[in-house]
């Protein structure tokens, strides 16, 4: 079981295998640690336990992961970026060439699949360590604030 501290940082019990202590190098640069598919509190662990799948704890500080869901982000930015370079590409080869279609199905497709999957473990790593530095929680609302909200504004004269 993990005990949380003040400055954020977090401590195993004894019962793990883990080296007790807080003392770890957290990461000031999630992109690059995310790339790097390095753990974001030590930067010294692995994220990954296969090319997509997330371990289930840093292999070095034991942090846990399961606090990142990075959901359908990685694909979409990897879509985003390889998709305006693909149809150059294919644009390109159509204009300059006048290929028929069956070799745009083999350039044009592999190359734009290939590089959407080849950008997918960085840009997850990426999302999960700034959801870990941004201390990313699930949103929920704070119905204190809106009830006091609404009290402050019926008493408030209005113009």
């Amino acid at each position: 079981m993990a005990d949380d501290y003040p400055d954020g940082k977090v401590s195993l019990s004894t019962a793990t295998s883990f080296p007790v202590t807080t003392d770890y190098n957290e990461t000031t640069n999630p992109i690059l640690t995310g790339f790097k598919g390095q753990c974001p509190q030590c930067q010294q662990g692995h994220l990954f336990a296969g090319y997509l799948k997330l371990a289930p704890c840093c292999d070095v500080c034991g942090l846990d992961f399961s606090f990142a869901d990075p959901a359908d982000g990685p694909a979409f930015f990897s879509m985003s970026i390889v998709a305006f370079p693909a149809l150059a590409f294919a644009l390109w080869l159509q204009l300059r060439f006048e290929p028929p279609f069956w070799v745009h199905i083999l350039t044009s497709l592999p190359l734009t699949v290939g590089a959407c999957i080849l950008l997918l473990r960085p840009l997850k790593g990426w999302l999960v360590c700034s959801q870990y530095f941004h201390k990313a929680a699930e949103g929920s609302i704070d119905r204190e604030w809106h009830a006091a909200e609404a009290d402050r504004q019926r008493l408030e004269p209005h113009d």
